[in-house]
């Protein structure tokens, strides 16, 4: 059998004053350099002045059009399946189309749950769904603001991108 001894602990370890004074000196030193060189302080002035976003930022939902205006989506319910929060309520109905076979009747997204985790997205197979409106600012009285229906996703499209998909489907 292994015995395995703990070193005794001197009265400065046991108080953990080095820790503690090592602490302080890195917040001081952050504190002086601060005041110092405040051109290196990365404060935004908000709302007046803007923290830029990038390209792959994962923004409010928008689903995808069709040429023929009709929403792409064909009710597979993979999106509703992959999303962690299940945060996605789809409602199938049978399309009028015959070469469509279904489509959303209703399409809620809840964006109080929601993560923002893009998984929806990858799991479209027909590129129906996209996060990539670059909203950010959500703001609401009652919780049933933020539940957003299908009309809302198909006419939330950002200036300057196209609402049409040119997927496979």
């Amino acid at each position: 059998m292994l015995v395995v001894r703990r070193p005794k602990l001197s009265l400065w370890d046991k108080l953990y004053l080095g820790a503690v004074f090592k602490g302080m000196w890195i917040t001081l030193k952050h504190a002086v350099g601060n005041i110092f060189h405040q051109e290196r302080i990365l404060t935004y002035e908000y709302p007046e002045m803007k923290k830029p976003i990038p390209e792959n930022y994962r923004a409010e939902h928008r689903l995808m059009r069709r040429p023929d205006e009709t929403p792409r989506c064909t009710a597979c319910m993979l999106c509703a399946t992959a999303c962690p929060a299940d945060c996605i309520e789809i409602v199938a109905a049978e399309h009028p189309d015959p070469r469509v076979e279904k489509y959303p009747a209703v399409y809620n997204i809840n964006l109080l749950r929601c993560v923002y985790c893009s998984l929806c997205v990858e799991a479209c197979p027909c590129d129906a769904i996209r996060m990539d409106t670059m909203k950010i600012e959500q703001a609401g009285y009652t919780r049933e603001h933020f539940i957003v229906d299908k009309e809302y996703l198909l006419q939330n499209h950002p200036e300057g991108k196209s609402p049409y998909s040119i997927a496979l489907y």
